[in-house]
């Protein structure tokens, strides 16, 4: 009960409390952290993210984990009712099966188990069921109590690192104890631990595709996780236990899973007083006594590269165990974050959403750079280098449609950080091509085209220059020779077909700044390559045989879901012409028909937008669509539906996200569109003018990279009723246009709109 009291009386203590809120006092982190596959009506779940306290782009999210296996990403789902331990890293929003989830930290009392056990099977192992109703998150801190062990575990972090603060009921045998092996979606393959002192651990957790992990080993990770780590209570009663995993052992996600492989963890063999070890499934822990409430902290370093790397990411951060210092330090930087868009309204339930869904933003790409600025290389070596931040978890086909946009306004850094990141992987790995989505420096080869060619152009037309454009180009030219369309001039599939088609665009776009006129007209050609794929009988895109013949047309027609679509069906990929929709329009016989047909698609959407077989916000291939409105002379519609899916799509809740958060794109979307702005086209600087959600919004753009200090847009009498542009000005001039360029906001000024209750056809036309 006093663990009760306490928490309440931080909670009320904390300063979100007071009648003005800082900007990560809105931030929500159970927002979208649910992976039910039954509630999102897919198999591709919810948002799963994780709850978790992380600094922004921080290489530390130090996060409770509820379940090890299945397609569980973020090793968190707010329906389990138990809790495995406080993991140190983990992956956001994904929706392959996950990885990291290393070094899992458990307070417990009583006999000593050595594996997590099942939730149903209570006492079976040293996972525990937690109280939701005193469960707290929010930016830079989560607490929960452990009632089987009566225990309240609370965590804050530190780019680098993190602590944990654990209040023990009186108990002889109370314990922290440490799951080496433990790893989202299967397991470390090796480890190695080591008392340094009475207080100090250190060690590393081997990570490769033999133990399952990114989408259970398919996505190549190959890794390994440093770790040091001090106890604030002196190391007396400690050990290691250690599994004997045969020789032929699987040990892949479906393995691990197992109840044979769950029985040989639990018969581990304990060590007591094993001062160094190394195996294939360790775990490591300490016993003392305790008083009633005695708090007992560890904190950890993290490193990719060696222990003295974790020794000294932890030394520079986290220097005694002053756990309130750090999470006021971790708000700060949130606060700080958070602040490069400040939007002004008297709706506090959009601003959660929103300043949660910008939160969201700013979990990847990580920083993947010690504090030292080490980093492991992809050839296997450790570099430095002042340049830039070496960063990491490139989720290249979700995030470049909005997640990136929005970074070029607020973070240019971050973007030319990750520009950086992936030519010298491809530059040192000897690939020489651009992963399409990189993990950890694999070349996962997850999903489809070329996005990080969108990357780089969208970010070189907007002034983000900062990296080496000839390697940049060439790495980009050859992943468009390598990955591309065929010599039929098309790939047989609708999706694979039209994206290549506009990544050659945006290379034939950099070409053309670059004065490679002979590369320019080449791939502007072949960026007209959609129309192989577009057959008449049917007045849409389809996908063909490899003779060159059309497949079999479905009895569900365009709707037929994976009909030659990634994730999606004809009818929503087929839209998926940014570089060219007037050609778009002429295959569909004009802009008037293209306009009822896109009027169309929208019709039919469930009210709670969950996944289904028409405007799908659930997943990336139609983000853009809302916005060709505008282009097609409509953009009154454009103003509807950005807010017909902020409201029905996006909530303040668990199920708060109707599909995956694809690190960072579902909430970048949001961002961008209640923000009232939004890309068709990454790569033409273009952004889409829509109906903002609140009365203001200040973006603060980057100093290092704009001239102007902050850009607002002003919505005059807005409200849920007022959400149609009557009429706008730019500086006080007026303004008819439905479209800003990117230079423009850079520059600083202020968009002001006059907001109404009927649709104004005549403005943005």
């Amino acid at each position: 009960m006093k663990n009760l009291i306490i928490s309440i009386l931080l909670l009320l203590s904390y300063p979100g409390n007071s009648q003005t809120k800082s900007p990560a006092e809105y931030v929500n982190p159970f927002i979208g952290a649910s992976t039910n596959v039954e509630k999102a009506g897919a198999l591709h779940g919810l948002g799963k993210t994780f709850p978790g306290a992380t600094t922004p782009f921080g290489m530390v999210q130090l996060s409770p984990n509820t379940i090890t296996g299945g397609d569980n990403g973020p090793g968190y789902s707010y329906e389990h009712t138990t809790i495995e331990g406080f993991a140190f890293t983990q992956m956001s929003g994904i929706g392959w099966y996950g990885d990291l989830g290393n070094f899992l930290v458990m307070p417990t009392t009583g006999d000593l188990k050595t594996s997590s056990g099942r939730a149903d099977h209570p006492g079976e192992g040293y996972r525990s069921h937690y109280l939701k109703e005193d469960e707290i998150a929010r930016a830079g801190y989560y607490a929960a109590t452990l009632t089987d062990y009566k225990i309240r575990a609370e965590a804050t972090a530190a780019p680098h690192s993190g602590i944990l603060r654990f209040t023990f009921p009186q108990n002889e045998r109370s314990r922290i104890q440490i799951d080496l092996a433990r790893r989202v979606g299967g397991t470390s393959t090796e480890q190695y631990v080591k008392v340094v002192d009475d207080y100090t651990i250190q060690g590393w957790m081997k990570c490769t595709e033999e133990g399952g992990g990114w989408g259970n080993g398919d996505g190549k990770p190959n890794y390994t996780v440093y770790f040091y780590a001090k106890f604030s209570k002196p190391l007396k009663n400690y050990g290691v236990w250690s599994a004997a995993i045969p020789e032929n052992q699987k040990r892949k996600r479906e393995n691990i899973e197992s109840e044979s492989y769950r029985e040989l963890i639990s018969m581990a063999k304990i060590e007591p007083g094993c001062r160094e070890k190394r195996g294939k499934h360790l775990g490591f822990f300490s016993e003392f006594p305790t008083k009633n409430n005695e708090q007992v902290l560890l904190k950890a370093g993290i490193s990719f590269v060696s222990m003295d790397g974790a020794k000294n990411n932890l030394e520079s951060e986290i220097r005694n165990f002053g756990f309130d210092r750090i999470m006021k330090n971790c708000k700060q930087l949130w606060d700080k974050a958070l602040s490069k868009i400040k939007v002004t309204d008297s709706n506090e339930e959009n601003k959660t959403i929103f300043y949660t869904a910008l939160y969201h933003t700013m979990i990847d790409p990580r920083c993947f750079t010690d504090v030292d600025g080490r980093y492991p290389g992809g050839d296997g070596k450790i570099h430095k280098t002042g340049k830039f931040i070496k960063r990491t978890i490139f989720s290249g086909w979700d995030v470049f449609r909005s997640q990136f946009p929005l970074q070029t306004i607020i973070n240019p850094a971050v973007v030319s950080d990750m520009i950086n990141s992936l030519i010298e992987l491809a530059d040192e790995s000897g690939k020489k091509y651009l992963e399409r989505w990189e993990f950890l420096n694999a070349y996962s080869g997850c999903m489809i085209g070329n996005p990080a060619v969108a990357v780089m152009v969208d970010a070189y037309n907007k002034g983000i220059r900062t990296f080496d454009i000839k390697k940049g180009y060439e790495y980009a030219k050859n992943s468009c020779e390598k990955f591309g369309i065929n010599e039929h001039g098309n790939t047989g599939s609708i999706s694979a077909t039209l994206e290549y088609s506009y990544f050659d665009w945006c290379l034939s776009i950099f070409a053309d700044s670059l004065k490679k006129e002979e590369d320019a007209a080449k791939y502007f050609k072949r960026s007209k390559n959609y129309k192989n794929i577009f057959d008449p009988t049917v007045n849409w895109f389809r996908p063909k045989n490899d003779d060159g013949s059309w497949e079999k047309w479905p009895v569900e027609g365009r709707l037929k879901q994976d009909y030659g679509c990634v994730e999606s069906n004809p009818y929503q990929q087929g839209w998926f012409v940014p570089q060219d929709i007037n050609g778009l329009c002429d295959l569909l016989g004009g802009k008037s028909k293209a306009l009822a047909d896109l009027t169309e698609l929208f019709s039919k959407v469930p009210d709670n937008m969950m996944w289904n077989n028409y405007y799908n916000q659930a997943n990336e291939p139609v983000h853009h669509i809302p916005f060709l409105f505008n282009r097609l002379g409509a953009p009154w519609q454009t103003q509807y539906w950005s807010r017909q899916i902020c409201k029905r799509a996006y909530h303040n809740t668990v199920e708060g996200l109707v599909g995956n958060e694809d690190v960072g794109q579902m909430s970048a979307w949001y961002v961008l569109a209640a923000s009232g702005l939004h890309p068709v086209c990454p790569g033409n600087n273009r952004y889409e003018i829509t109906s903002p959600l609140f009365e203001r919004i200040d973006l603060y753009p980057d100093p290092k990279y704009a001239k102007g200090k902050v850009f607002t847009i002003l919505a005059k009498d807005n409200s849920p009723e007022n959400i149609y542009i009557q009429s706008a000005k730019l500086n006080n001039q007026s303004y008819n246009n439905c479209w800003i360029d990117h230079q423009t906001v850079t520059l600083g000024g202020t968009l002001e709109l006059q907001m109404g209750d009927k649709p104004n056809k005549e403005w943005g036309n």
